[in-house]
Order: structure tokens, then sequence, then C-alpha cells
């Protein structure tokens, strides 16, 4: 799926459909391509320097993400960002995310863990001036690593598809969150837990990064 994103992958692992797909999956949460928007594979092909086929390609596998949605003779629109997934996606990831935590601690080998201690000393240098979408940029780097460190890709892929949905709820509400690098930066324990081999802590602190983004959104419901 997005892998390329983790700390392990490399450009040279992906094709020209999985570099389309990252692109235009990050535009999808982030809402540079907004809910309801219509997708053109021509225009989005010549707009990221590939041709169409990559991006059929890579909007096939958005649509089994559902991101975008596709209706006979009618074309490609990204999806609505419905807000009453937020307590499903939560439900799920209360469970899912400390063991992908958990499991990160137990099993990182010593180079993940390295790339996962640069990462922790990028998280703790965020400013909170930055810009929202950067720093929200750095919150799905974080998640996917952590989602990779552990070492299951079956596990890997379904909190990858849920980060995705929930980044995009963030991103709806993205200029009322006033404390959005706080949160973020909140992802620095987390890793220093995980490089320390320490799980238990791990989980604990996904499990309070969990709760708190679901928090914070109904706050502004």
């Amino acid at each position: 799926m997005t892998r390329a994103t983790t700390v392990a992958t490399t450009d040279t692992d992906k094709t020209s459909a999985d570099h389309a797909y990252d692109i235009i999956q990050e535009r999808l949460v982030l809402l540079d391509i907004k809910p309801g928007d219509p997708i053109n594979d021509e225009k989005l092909g010549a707009d990221l320097g590939y041709g169409r086929t990559p991006v059929r390609e890579a909007l096939k596998r958005l649509e089994r993400d559902r991101l975008v949605v596709a209706y006979p003779r009618r074309g490609t629109f990204a999806t609505a960002v419905d807000m009453t997934d937020l307590s499903s996606i939560s439900e799920i990831r209360r469970h899912l995310e400390p063991l992908a935590s958990g499991r990160a601690a137990r099993t990182a080998t010593p180079d993940v863990r390295r790339a996962l201690l640069q990462l922790a000393d990028d998280v703790a240098a965020i400013r909170d001036d930055e810009q929202p979408k950067d720093v929200l940029r750095k919150d799905v780097q974080v998640h996917r690593a952590i989602y990779h460190a552990a070492g299951n890709a079956h596990l890997e892929d379904i909190l990858i598809g849920l980060d995705a949905h929930a980044t995009r709820i963030w991103s709806l509400f993205i200029d009322r969150l006033p404390h959005i690098a706080l949160h973020v930066r909140e992802h620095e324990a987390l890793l220093r837990a995980i490089v320390d081999g320490d799980g238990e802590s791990a989980a604990e602190l996904t499990l309070a990064h969990v709760d708190g983004f679901e928090t914070a959104v109904r706050r502004l419901l």
C-alpha cells in the first residue's frame, strides 16, 4: 500500500503507480482534493508527470481505500468525509494502534530503532508556528513508521487505511485546532518508548493519543 512513506522503503522499490498513489492519497487525505471534487485521470496524470495508466491504477487502489468513488458515465470523485465514522474509526484504532506500538517495541530491528529515534528528534523540533498541513504530514509519517516497525504487513495495511480517514477528519478542522503541533509532539515520548523496548508504555501512550484525537474533534462538533 503506502509503505513508501515509512522508514524502511525506498523510492527505488516503487512503480509509477505507487508514486502516483502516494501523491494522490496525500492530496485526498489533506483535503487538497476536497470531498466531492471530480478527479480527471488525464489531467491529474499530466499534473503529476505520469501517463493515464499509472494514475488509473492508483485510483483503483484509492477506491478500495474508500478515498475515491467511481460512478458509471459520471466519473471519479473524492469521497465525502463522514463524521459519523469517527466513533467507528476510533473504536478500532483503540485496539489496533496500541497493539502495533507494543509489537514495534518488542520486534523492531536496530536499524528501524535508529530511524525512529531520529524521527523522535524531528517531532520534538516541531514549532507551534509551523504550517498545520506540514505538521499533519509529520503526524502521518510517524504513524506509518510505527505501523511498519510492528512488522505485521496485514496490521500495517489496516492501520494505514484507518489513519488516512482519521487524518481527513483532522483536516476538516485544521483551522480550528489551536494545539495541533502539541498533539503531534506527543509522539516523541511514544517513539522513544518504542526505541527503548518499553512495549507497555508505548501501548499506553498510543491509547491516550487516540483518545485525545477523538476528544479534540468532538469539542469542535
